[in-house]
């Protein structure tokens, strides 16, 4: 007869072995996998986009077609990809509430219509269609293979990272981006590993390919005084300013369509005649990327409308239905906005700049340390503590509402203004 007195304990912890190893081994393969898919499809994407750009530029009159790219933009979202028009708020949605799988036709329709909006001449960006790829791409592996719910998250929040990291070129703030995005609850914090290693290896995949990313410089820095550190709490409030009328102006723009404008693909077509109207009076300065505004926004004052009029042309045409992403207008608006600046506030142009560069952004979106690591990644970490003072005060003062509808706020946002409802409410 055996002695099973000495096989239970080997067992057991072969057992316990495999519990632990077997999930952590499925999500290291799954990262692996989607890190390296996103990071291609992202490389890919922005090399059509640089083409369809450089098409645009060339082609000027392509821009009176825009109502009609608007069309098929409509067209396709309306008959094959309603489920994805939700874009972002649909990822972080089902990131909190599960629901159903994301379609996987989120990907090509948003590249699609991302590529349409930025040839024929509306004014966009393009993280949210490498966030919104990344995101339809990782959920796709559960068709496949068997993820608990938190384990589908972190698949998520991989494809998220994975595709921030590889369109700007920046993994330590794609990895976080992930996270203050969805807004992640205490006991997700281990997924910052995961987000860590996803954007880590699609910024490498990305760079395999012929692509190249834009590089800002902040030329020069001023000593750390308390008069310099309140400068720039200054810019960060007006740049929080800035964001919530960038959200406010979002809202109101596609209130106004859905209202007026019952069948969904006549909005983008309809929006588009405003746009190119407004385009043959204005110019081009204020449609697609913005790039060279923005490049030139850090070594001469910007005009005093250059900000406000990209907000008004980017807010205008997402809301109408065209797409793309809204952090490099949203980068444009402040990196403009900081170097107006320069008029009022006695800090460096680049530096000034370089704050509003990153600071509406935080405002915006809701991600301050994400932003703030931007701002390090692109212009170095000597400028840190300037860039965080403005961009962890445009988030405090860029309200309650950001671009993301379904975001859920916590932390000391959350906190202030569920102290200031209580207060208001107690006074009455």
């Amino acid at each position: 007869m055996l002695d099973n007195t000495n096989i239970s304990p080997s067992s057991s912890s072969y057992t316990s072995l495999h519990l632990i190893w077997r999930p952590f081994v499925k999500i290291l393969l799954s990262a692996l996998l989607i890190s390296a898919v996103v990071g291609a499809f992202t490389a890919l994407f922005l090399y059509a986009l640089d083409t369809v750009t450089d098409f645009r530029i060339n082609q000027v009159w392509i821009i009176t077609l825009l109502p009609l790219g608007g069309l098929g933009i409509g067209l396709v979202y309306h008959y094959w990809g309603e489920s994805s028009s939700k874009g972002n708020d649909l990822i972080i949605e089902e990131f909190h509430h599960p629901q159903k799988k994301i379609p996987f036709n989120m990907a090509p329709s948003v590249l699609f219509g991302t590529l349409v909006t930025h040839l024929f001449g509306g004014s966009a960006g393009r993280e949210g269609t490498a966030v919104q790829m990344g995101g339809a791409i990782a959920d796709q592996l559960t068709t496949f293979f068997t993820f608990t719910p938190n384990e589908r998250k972190i698949l998520l929040l991989i494809g998220i990272s994975a595709g921030f990291s590889a369109v700007f070129g920046t993994p330590l703030a794609g990895a976080v981006f992930a996270l203050e995005m969805v807004v992640i609850e205490k006991k997700q914090l281990p997924a910052i590993g995961w987000t860590l290693v996803s954007a880590g290896i699609a910024y490498y995949v990305s760079m395999l390919f012929p692509i190249h990313h834009t590089e800002f410089r902040i030329s020069s820095i001023p000593n750390y005084t308390m008069t310099s550190l309140l400068w720039a709490i200054f810019v960060g409030i007006l740049c929080g300013f800035s964001a919530y009328f960038y959200s406010f102006m979002s809202r109101s723009w596609k209130a106004a369509f859905t209202q007026y404008i019952r069948y969904a693909p006549f909005r983008p077509m309809i929006g588009g005649i405003f746009v190119a109207t407004a385009v043959y009076f204005i110019g081009t300065k204020y449609i697609g990327l913005g790039i060279p505004t923005i490049s030139a926004a850090f070594q001469t004052p910007a005009s005093s409308h250059d900000f406000l009029l990209k907000l008004l042309f980017t807010t205008f045409t997402l809301s109408a239905g065209f797409k793309g992403g809204e952090v490099t207008p949203l980068f444009f608006i402040g990196a403009t906005l900081g170097s107006f600046l320069i008029w009022f506030v006695p800090l460096p142009l680049s530096l000034l700049a370089g704050m509003g560069f990153v600071a509406v952004f935080a405002g915006a979106t809701n991600t301050p340390i994400a932003s703030t690591l931007v701002g390090i990644e692109l212009f170095g970490l000597e400028n840190g503590i300037f860039l965080a003072l403005a961009c962890f005060f445009a988030y405090l003062f860029s309200g309650k509402m950001g671009i993301y509808h379904t975001q859920q706020l916590y932390g000391p946002k959350r906190f202030y203004f569920d102290n200031y409802r209580a207060n208001k409410q107690g006074v009455k």
